[in-house]
């Protein structure tokens, strides 16, 4: 009898433990972005936006096909480097994660965008905005964020209609990104009516402007837009006020961090600068993106600095695929993800076009005053 009820009880423990494995599914989601270098602050901020989704994923306990899926981060960091991009996509693929997100920069989530196609592994990047990134036919490549066109055009227009730009002077930083939005800002004054008085070129790693400055203060313009990221854009509004050229500084979402007042040493005034972040909330988005950053904050003991919260809503539509498929597998949710239409995210409605770009995405301007951002307006 004894030898019985031990037969029987451990038929039952392993029925349970059989169960429990049933159960489980490990989802694998990839994160890339430079969590060192320059711009470690961006990467950093992209990452816990990563890890923010995947915490709650995984409360909340997520069933797919059936199954208690739990879903764990594989962070790489690419420290803005496309070769380096490139050697984290290929360990992220021989990894075989189920999804990626990432990476920051266009300069190196063009790149990595082909081993992940070859891979057949989905990539959504929460912020590059080159347009060559979704243009390569492939399958696998998505992006929540308005292209350059759209941010570099919008930009533009607004140098000369709004900021009354008569000479405007154009700086880019050489890079997939910098270069692509500075090239569509001056289309869009071109497009507005404006006269861009010189173009000049630096690169993502400079910190002595001297010399391209000194010529742009031989033009005598009213606007300055630089194509570039903010761990650059600072020290350049530091040089430019020491050179003595007063005119409005432009960037897009690369220079639109809480952190430029503070690189630029508090030398810019309110006002001088206008950016503009590829994204926006308006109407009854805005109170989910204020309670998202309220959180993040509160569970990081960190400020947001630019595109947290566009990762986060990246990580949830993949999901949202991968839910809706039954199936983490990439071959099989994929078809899924890109049909994509109205997911409600923090950062507002997000469907996909043919492409993998986001449908009407919007744009926020913001200016800076007493040291802080301030919005402007969410333009469509």
């Amino acid at each position: 009898m004894k030898f019985q009820l031990k037969l029987v009880a451990s038929a039952v423990l392993l029925a349970s433990a059989g169960g429990s494995m049933a159960q489980d599914l490990v989802v694998k989601i990839g994160h890339v972005g430079p969590t060192s270098g320059q711009i470690a602050h961006l990467g950093k901020d992209n990452e816990l936006g990563a890890r923010y989704a995947i915490d709650e994923l995984n409360a909340k306990g997520v069933m797919i096909g059936g199954k208690k899926a739990k879903f764990e981060l594989v962070a790489e960091d690419d420290a803005g480097d496309p070769k380096q991009g490139t050697a984290a996509a290929t360990k992220l693929a021989d990894a075989k994660v189920n999804g990626v997100i990432g990476h920051l920069n266009s300069g190196t989530s063009i790149p990595a965008s082909k081993v992940y196609s070859d891979a057949g592994i989905p990539q959504i990047s929460p912020s590059a905005t080159n347009p060559k990134f979704t243009r390569n036919g492939y399958k696998t490549t998505f992006r929540v964020v308005a292209d350059d066109v759209h941010l570099g055009g919008t930009l533009g227009k607004y140098a000369v209609t709004q900021l009354h730009g008569k000479s405007i002077a154009v700086i880019d930083d050489r890079t997939a990104y910098g270069q692509g939005v500075a090239d569509e800002f001056e289309k869009g004054v071109k497009a507005a009516g404006g006269k861009v008085v010189g173009r000049e070129f630096t690169n993502d790693k400079a910190t002595d402007f001297n010399a391209i400055l000194t010529a742009v203060k031989a033009k005598k313009p009213d606007v300055v837009f630089f194509g570039g990221m903010d761990a650059v854009a600072g020290p350049m509004l530091r040089q430019m006020k020491q050179l003595g050229i007063d005119a409005k500084f432009m960037g897009g979402d690369g220079i639109c961090s809480g952190e430029l007042p503070k690189l630029s040493a508090g030398t810019m005034g309110d006002g001088q600068v206008v950016c503009a972040e590829a994204g926006g909330i308006d109407g009854e988005f805005k109170g989910g993106m204020e309670t998202f950053k309220t959180k993040f904050k509160e569970k990081y003991k960190l400020e947001v600095q630019i595109y947290a919260p566009y990762v986060y809503d990246a990580v949830n539509v993949m999901v949202a695929a991968m839910v809706k498929a039954g199936s983490a597998e990439p071959a099989k949710y994929l078809p899924v993800l890109a049909k994509t239409e109205a997911y409600k995210g923090v950062t507002g409605v997000i469907s996909f076009d043919g492409k993998g770009d986001i449908k009407n995405g919007a744009l926020t301007l913001y200016t800076y005053k007493g040291g802080a951002r301030e919005q402007i307006a969410v333009v469509r």
